[in-house]
């Protein structure tokens, strides 16, 4: 069996480094807000080129206390708009209807699967407050031309970099583009921990203040409250452990990018539509994604042969129960991806001879 992600594997190449980071937490008898989490929000905050990284215990709350911040900040206001993705995942709209903001869904560019520019554009009204780009699948988004149009009307960019850690345009790493951005830990990102976790880039000095109070209960100094803050932080042993795996995250990228030229130029299938890549570090490739119109039928295929497939995501947001309200929404680019997009094994473990297996099998359906 070919897995889709074997995170077994993944982590059982720098098992002995987990395993020393988790011994010296545990003998240190300091296990929250400590020297590990110091440690790593300096590294990522270097990795990424900005001036601050904020551990937080998980992906969602990293975007969910951003924009709380800005509210806290008096920068945003309850039913202030957010212009996002219709076809990204569902947690990117619940940071915005939690903090009393209004998603405004735009249709994806068919091809990168990612915010187009124009599409952005004529969605701005005079509610607009932020931009929300998703670095879907790993593939940066146009940084330059929503910056442009940030700047134009005076709107906010908060980048969720959830699943392009390490991604960058011309050397600038996702992360550092927006007003600030989230970023996701969870175990099968392409920087995972081994649990859930997550962290906030920033060079905004004022918002980094906010948010290192607003996930400690809303406390930088302790018992004395600035704010109503949460219980959101990053704990000591998954930041030592993110540390351990922050120098491996060049490498299993490049493996990644490897593997992702190797299908590129490798399948032949006139079934299938490929992703977009220029070849250069554009793309983290935490997914694989292709199109099919028979997708279920290359899926059970594929299974049949050994091979693991994931769909990201079969159902788009806006027709999901939990947002009936906007189940109106004609978005046809973005149903017409969700109901063909399957996405490939892509773990940086597989053998090239697997891949070529993956290859084989896709040209002979």
């Amino acid at each position: 069996m070919i897995e889709f992600l074997s995170l077994k594997k993944i982590n059982a190449q720098y098992s002995d480094d987990l395993k020393k980071a988790c011994e010296k937490v545990i003998d240190s008898g300091w296990y929250i807000m400590g020297e590990e989490l110091e440690k790593f929000e300096k590294e990522f905050s270097e990795y990424c080129g900005t001036k601050y990284a904020i551990g937080v215990a998980n992906g969602l709350d990293a975007l969910s206390l951003v924009l709380r911040a800005w509210i806290e900040l008096g920068l945003l206001k309850p039913g202030d708009e957010v212009i996002a993705p219709a076809n990204t995942y569902i947690a990117s709209i619940l940071a915005i209807t939690e903090n009393d903001l209004v998603p405004i869904l735009v249709e994806p560019d068919p091809s990168s699967y990612n915010l187009n520019v124009e599409n952005v554009k004529h969605a701005i009204t005079n509610k607009t407050k932020v931009i929300l780009p998703v670095h879907l699948y790993g593939l940066v988004c146009p940084m330059q031309e929503l910056n442009a149009l940030a700047e134009e009307f005076g709107l906010l960019i908060l980048e969720d970099a959830a699943q392009a850690h390490g991604a960058s345009i011309n050397s600038q790493k996702v992360g550092s583009w927006g007003d600030a951005a989230g970023f996701s830990f969870y175990p099968g990102k392409n920087l995972g921990a081994l649990g859930d976790a997550g962290a906030i880039t920033t060079s905004n000095d004022e918002l980094a203040h906010a948010l290192k109070s607003l996930r400690n209960y809303g406390s930088q100094v302790k018992y004395e409250n600035c704010y109503q803050g949460v219980n959101s932080r990053l704990d000591e042993i998954q930041a030592a452990m993110l540390r351990v795996k922050l120098s491996y995250l060049d490498s299993e990228t490049a493996r990644r990018r490897k593997i992702a030229n190797l299908y590129l130029k490798n399948i032949k299938n006139s079934q299938i539509k490929l992703p977009i890549w220029s070849e250069d570090e554009n793309h983290a490739f935490h997914l694989f994604v292709i199109q099919i119109e028979s997708r279920s039928k290359l899926q059970e295929y594929l299974g049949s042969h050994g091979i693991q497939t994931a769909v990201h995501y079969p159902i788009p947001p806006h027709k999901q129960k939990a947002y009936s309200q906007f189940s109106h929404l004609d978005l046809p680019i973005t149903e017409s991806i969700h109901s063909k997009i399957l996405s490939l094994p892509i773990d940086p473990t597989l053998e090239d001879e697997e891949i070529y297996k993956i290859i084989k099998m896709i040209n002979d359906y």
